[in-house]
């Protein structure tokens, strides 16, 4: 047998061996040899020239790449420019070296020189202690590549060469090959690993622990994972040893490139659970700084401000280094500055944004615009996942940021997971989109004040809980209320001292016998009736088809879009929340009472109406009852002189009313302030509460 193979037998008799024994027993072997006595090493540099050196190397001489980037040779200067090696640490790698290149090359027991080195470095961490035995593999490694790859061009280089009796590689590099592709592929997970291993060192100690999981169950594999790099780079200085003496003889690489693969394969599997613990630990580092980024989000909004510039940074984009904005009519970048001292509305929402919310938004925002000086700015986040974010996403986020005139975040990931755990902890956001405003100090004013925009536009402006008590407190009950900023020819009609009725639904039949009804109601009265349909909430497809048979079989005047019959049930739905977050209750507000009564004449599944004359002349009731009222004209019409029209009607509609009834109202559940008890407007019982799962594809 030739005596270069010798070696390697031995050490694969060895490993098969040491495969059998008890991994306790070894790991309390690899424990007795740690004795840190808190010397500390910058490990940093030490990697960057190990790089040079045993990866740049490899890549260059064995897999043909010869190139190397400008940009990398001035990187590694500067790092051999500054690197100052102590002497301490220079002896330290001297004697690794002397122990790899004597024990490797007479052939001894690998388990038995790893033991050695882990003793000789007993006093070091265990991130130093595999970069320093790396560093003298280096030392070794970077020797035997200066001898071959200068042994053609310089004497002294071919001199040392003969003396060693090293192969020709170029001549050999077909047989020679296996074993350094063999040996590469070592040589590089034993750098992931060691890497690896220091990246747990430099963890952040204030955001994650020793005794913290995932770290402790990480430091618990980093010994085995040390021993595992040292023992590869045992076998990787036995492969260079083995070179020597074997110019002048065949090479068989078969049996020792299988050793150093079946190795690198074991040092890979270490390497893979460390990289995941690596991951776990940033994870939780992550959560960690997320946290504390998000109370101190808290903290900033209990402190005073002179603007809103701090706020507005730990919003939106702390940095200085590009501007976070896009603003929405020029499409052009912009910093946070045009913020600076100004009520700013953040618009909050996910990607499900309605153009109908956008449409009504933009008037308003050009509206206030118009008037000369802007008493507001808005900007829209949008609250997206980026474990779910794909071109489909990017597209809707750039088609939604193309319709609006305010201004936008350019990325949506430059928003915090802080600042998006605040939006949804503190300021309640889930799925409905929120308006949160902020007064020219960063205070906030409110926070949603989409409501108050719904209800009253801008006139609720600066969209204080001051401004909405006071907007309540001149707001009666009336047709006013119902349909204001939606369709100014109702308002005319009521001025005008119309009898106006709005009504609803979906049934077609119950929609042609009403009117049709009314209509010859009115004629025979003498009076005049104005009919407008307002639809039905939440089912836009249908409305649209609603309208276009409204179109063709001229059932009386509607509204020609969907945006105004979405706008009429958000404003209601708006006016309830709004009387929620206030504690009333319908016993105590009449405008709450009625809002909830249409939105659970909604709620049903027949049409129902609501009749007004005048400012405050009101009456209204279900689809059925108020067919039946129009039929039985010539049983009140002889009231209406007496009471006038509203009112005999209204009177006729509650001899008609039964005790019995069954009503529902639907709220969206993500709105928030959904309250406990709910009394229903019609008897004053409490309401059962249901839980109900929609989706409607239409």
């Amino acid at each position: 047998m030739a005596s270069h193979l010798r070696p390697i037998m031995k050490q694969k008799r060895e490993r098969r061996l040491f495969s059998t024994s008890d991994d306790s027993a070894m790991m309390k072997q690899v424990q007795a040899t740690h004795a840190p006595d808190g010397r500390e090493v910058d490990v940093k540099p030490i990697i960057q020239i190990l790089d040079e050196i045993l990866i740049q190397v490899i890549a260059r001489a064995v897999e043909g790449h010869h190139e190397k980037r400008e940009q990398d040779t001035l990187e590694t200067a500067a790092v051999l420019a500054d690197f100052d090696m102590l002497d301490s640490l220079a002896f330290i790698i001297q004697k690794i070296s002397c122990e790899l290149s004597c024990k490797c090359s007479g052939g001894g027991d690998a388990h038995a020189s790893t033991m050695v080195l882990l003793n000789y470095l007993s006093n070091y961490s265990w991130h130093a202690k595999v970069v320093l035995t790396l560093a003298a593999f280096a030392v070794i490694f970077g020797e035997f590549w200066l001898v071959v790859q200068m042994s053609a061009e310089n004497t002294l280089a071919k001199s040392v060469s003969l003396l060693k009796q090293l192969p020709d590689i170029v001549e050999n590099s077909t047989s020679l090959r296996p074993q350094f592709d063999a040996l590469n592929k070592l040589v590089k997970v034993a750098m992931d690993v060691t890497i690896c291993i220091v990246e747990f060192k430099e963890l952040p100690s204030q955001y994650i622990s020793e005794d913290t999981p995932p770290m402790s169950v990480a430091s618990t594999h980093i010994p085995i994972a040390a021993y595992w790099v040292i023992r590869s780079v045992v076998a990787c200085a036995s492969q260079i040893e083995s070179l020597i003496g074997m110019r002048n003889e065949s090479i068989a690489s078969a049996t020792e490139a299988w050793e150093l693969t079946s190795l690198a394969h074991k040092v890979n599997s270490i390497y893979e659970h460390l990289k995941n613990q690596l991951a776990q630990c940033y994870i939780y580092i992550d959560g960690k700084r997320h946290m504390e980024a998000f109370h101190n989000l808290i903290h900033l909004f209990e402190l005073v401000h002179v603007d809103n510039m701090k706020i507005l940074k730990a919003l939106i984009y702390a940095k200085d280094d590009l501007p976070p904005l896009i603003q929405g009519t020029t499409k052009s970048k912009a910093n946070l500055e045009v913020l600076r001292r100004k009520n700013v509305l953040l618009l909050i929402s996910d990607l499900d944004l309605s153009q109908e919310e956008i449409m009504i938004l933009d008037n308003l925002y050009k509206d206030a615009q118009s008037r000369g000086e802007t008493p507001y700015e808005m900007v829209w986040i949008p609250i997206v996942d980026k474990a779910t974010w794909n071109d489909v996403n990017r597209e809707k986020f750039e088609y939604l940021q193309s319709l609006m005139a305010w201004y936008s975040v350019h990325d949506p990931f430059i928003i915090e997971p802080s600042v998006t755990k605040y939006i949804k902890e503190v300021w309640n956001f889930t799925k409905k989109a929120i308006v949160v405003a902020l007064d020219p100090q960063g205070r906030l004013s409110s926070p949603n004040a989409l409501h108050m925009i719904w209800i009253w536009g801008n006139l609720a402006f600066p969209f204080t809980r001051e401004k909405e008590e006071s907007l309540w407190k001149q707001e009666l009950w009336s047709l006013e209320l119902l349909v204001d900023g939606i369709d100014p020819m109702v308002l005319e009609w009521m001025a005008e001292g119309k009898f106006i009725c709005l009504y609803g639904g979906e049934d077609i039949e119950w929609i042609q016998t009403f009117t049709t009804t009314a209509m010859n109601v009115a004629k025979a009265g003498s009076f005049e009736l104005e009919m407008v349909y307002v639809g039905k909430s939440n089912a836009k497809e249908r409305m649209q088809k609603m309208i276009n048979t409204f179109a063709t079989r001229k059932f009386s005047y509607y509204w020609p879009n969907v945006t105004s019959i979405w706008f009429f049930w958000a404003r209601l739905e708006s006016m309830l929340y709004s009387k929620l977050q206030y504690g009333r209750t319908v016993e105590n507000d009449q405008i709450m009472s009625e809002v909830m009564t249409v939105l659970s004449f909604d709620g049903s599944d027949q049409g129902w109406a609501i009749f007004c004359r005048g400012a405050g002349e009101m009456a209204r009731a279900k689809g059925d009852t108020a067919l039946t009222s129009f039929r039985d004209f010539d049983k009140w019409k002889d009231n209406i002189e007496r009471d006038g029209l509203v009112p005999a009607l209204k009177d006729y509609l509650n001899q008609l009313h039964t005790p019995h009834h069954c009503n529902r109202l639907i709220l969206p559940g993500s709105t928030g302030g959904i309250p406990e008890k709910v009394v229903c407007a019609e008897c004053g019982r409490p309401m059962e509460r249901y839980f109900m799962y929609r989706c409607c594809v239409e």
